[in-house]
């Protein structure tokens, strides 16, 4: 030995869902924390949805996370207070 201590800890932690099998691999604590948050909320959200807002709803995601600029412009545009009270 060294007469240095080993870092205790961890390197990776990996979470399976238990529910639809999805697994996640994290480095830190924050980050495993993080996904297993994001995931389960992304079941709670899903579960709410009829089978035509899911449809819906996965269609709008794959377009704006493929093009992170139409997401700013699309955030953009909802956040505008509608000129001369025009509807948006």
């Amino acid at each position: 030995m060294t007469g240095t201590t080993p870092t205790r800890g961890w390197d990776q932690a990996v979470s399976r869902c238990g529910r639809c099998g999805t697994e996640h691999t994290a480095t830190t604590e924050t980050d495993y924390l993080k996904a297993v948050r994001a995931h389960g909320d992304a079941h709670t959200v899903w579960d709410r949805l009829n089978p035509t807002e899911r449809d819906g709803l996965a269609s709008i995601l794959r377009t704006i996370l493929a093009a992170p600029d139409l997401a700013a412009e699309l955030l953009a545009l909802a956040d505008r207070k509608p000129a001369g009270g025009a509807s948006r």
